[in-house]
């Protein structure tokens, strides 16, 4: 039987700007392809594509993941 849950663990997040003071602080580094220009977010489970207005979430643990601007909106209520 399928059962719905709720996740009630609260996360610090910030939207991603590009801010040079923002790229430095999460150790983020672009890459210029030739055609396009990406940003790439190191997380335990590698490299992760991040673009502006994207979320940086961190969790209870310290730990930092990427969420989609979309998703982090439909998904998340500010509680501050």
């Amino acid at each position: 039987m399928i059962h719905k849950y709720r996740n009630t663990a609260l996360i610090k997040a910030e939207q991603f700007t590009a801010d040079p003071k923002q790229v430095f602080k999460y150790n983020i580094f672009p890459d210029d392809n030739g055609t396009d220009f990406d940003y790439f977010f190191p997380t335990k489970e590698g490299n992760m594509k991040i673009d502006e207005g994207d979320y940086i979430a961190t969790g209870v643990d310290g730990e930092h993941w990427v969420i989609d601007q979309d998703i982090f909106e439909r998904t998340y209520e500010r509680c501050d």
